[in-house]
């Protein structure tokens, strides 16, 4: 059965892992983020509440 042979398989996985690894994550860790998170604390507006006409 040629599935159980782990010869050809291993190898090109290999390869893809180490491709990955060490051509392509790099390139996509450089990426700076457009829109990087603030450290502004959140500011809560004081809401008063509706007056409804039947209550």
């Amino acid at each position: 059965m040629p599935q159980l042979n782990p010869n050809p398989w291993f190898f090109i996985m290999l390869i893809s892992w180490i491709t990955f690894f060490l051509i392509i994550q790099p390139k996509l860790l450089a990426f700076v983020s457009m829109n990087p998170p603030s450290n502004k604390t959140p500011t809560t507006s004081n809401t008063t509440p509706w007056t409804w006409p039947w209550t």
